[in-house]
């Protein structure tokens, strides 16, 4: 049976380095590859890059779009290097570590904790954030990858809340781990998420509360892009995720927290890898004019006589 395509994809926003990036992290993690590659040409960044690529199945996005944006560590991606699943677990986490610290900033150092045997968060050379941890015997199985989702500043102790809205929002959802604060550890408040995590579209999401000092926030240097099958779906994607107005752009919305997520149709990748550049340069012009994507008329700029 195949596997159903990935319905949210992270997407990454870089200055130039998005072909460097993807090709990096595809050397780092087993199982790698890009998978598409195309530049967008007379956009307002100048020519942008266009990368898809796999690691260890996990589907991300990524475009050289200009120094807008600036990774934080507000999301990271939880790697789960688990014995069970591979008995060279501890020396693959350790070799994936030292390639992500070429250049990078250690977070929290990797070593022992009262959650894992080995565990380390760190930033890349390209300001990413990763967690890469040791799964446990006991621990509930989850997949290589999970994305994860810091609350910090006013945002903290609304993690709860956030994830219980995402679910409202999105099919094939359920709650899996919920570790809380206990009291004594302040500044973070008793009852808030040390750790949670719950599916969307039957993908695993992870969400914390930080009540600790943090200078970032959420911002569009990640985002998590929707695959739309019809102008319907995107509606309501729009409809209940959207909700600052001034964000919204080219697909791109931020919602009541912060987070940016696109609601695009699935179709439009397929357009943007056209061999003919006549039609790419249509479907260009035609997306950037827009806020919320207009199906038929990205189909009309990519087929006129249609």
């Amino acid at each position: 049976m195949t596997a159903a395509p990935q319905k949210i994809v992270p997407h990454l926003w870089f200055d130039k380095e998005a072909r460097e990036a993807a090709e990096f992290y595809c050397s780092v993690f087993p199982d790698s590859s890009v998978t598409s590659s195309t530049t967008l040409h007379d956009t307002p960044g100048g020519d942008c890059d266009l990368v898809s690529f796999e690691l260890s199945g996990y589907v991300f996005m990524a475009i050289s779009a200009g120094p807008l944006f600036t990774f934080n560590p507000s999301v990271s991606f939880i790697v789960n290097f688990d014995p069970a699943r591979d008995k060279d677990a501890r020396s693959n986490l350790d070799l994936a570590w030292d390639k992500l610290a070429e250049g990078g900033k250690v977070l929290m150092p990797l070593d022992s904790y009262p959650f894992s045997e080995r565990y380390g968060w760190i930033q890349d050379r390209f300001g990413l954030s990763w967690q890469l941890g040791l799964t446990g015997q006991a621990a509930p199985q989850r997949p290589f990858i999970v994305p994860s989702l810091l609350f910090v500043g006013d945002l903290c102790g609304k993690a709860e809340e956030a994830a219980r809205f995402y679910r409202s929002v999105f099919n094939n959802t359920r709650i899996g781990e919920v570790a809380r604060y206990p009291a004594g550890m302040e500044p973070d408040r008793e009852g808030t998420l040390m750790y949670s995590d719950f599916t969307l579209e039957g993908q695993w999401f992870a969400a914390m509360d930080s009540a600790h000092q943090h200078d970032f926030a959420f911002n569009e240097a990640v985002s998590f892009l929707v695959n739309c099958s019809s102008q319907d779906e995107i509606d309501a994607y729009w409809q209940q995720l959207s909700a600052v107005p001034e964000a919204e752009q080219c697909g791109w919305l931020k919602d009541r927290y912060g987070l940016s997520w696109q609601a695009y149709p699935q179709v439009l990748t397929r357009m943007l890898l056209s061999p003919d550049a006549e039609r790419v340069k249509r479907v260009t012009q035609a997306f950037l004019g827009m806020q919320k994507f207009d199906l038929a008329a990205l189909h009309k700029a990519f087929d006129p006589n249609d």
